[in-house]
């Protein structure tokens, strides 16, 4: 059977795929960690965590804490919007430039 030609639609990509989660991605916006350290998503152990999927957070609210050196970095978001993932998890390291929240701008 021939291939798809450039002239004919280009299949919809695969639910689940690379591809089709490029496109759900799409218009996110990433908020990664500054610096090295370990990921809370409390400010303590018995606390609640700061944000949760679904949330909608206002720029410059916190987000989580990255542990670094026993210093305690509260990490804001930079954008309003809903959270839609938190990649991390809990008391996970994590690398400057990781990506630690996804935000759907509002």
């Amino acid at each position: 059977a021939p291939g798809p030609t450039a002239a004919g639609p280009a299949p919809a990509p695969a639910p689940g795929s690379a591809e089709a989660q490029a496109i759900a991605e799409e218009g996110l916006h990433w908020v990664i960690s500054p610096i090295v350290g370990t990921f809370y998503r409390a400010p303590n152990p018995d606390a609640e965590p700061y944000v949760k999927v679904g949330d909608i957070v206002r720029e410059g609210q916190t987000l989580c804490i990255v542990e670094a050196m026993k210093l305690m970095n509260e990490i804001e978001c930079d954008v309003a919007g809903m959270v839609v993932k938190v990649l991390p998890d809990n008391a996970q390291p994590v690398e400057y430039g990781e990506r630690l929240f996804a935000v759907r701008p509002a």
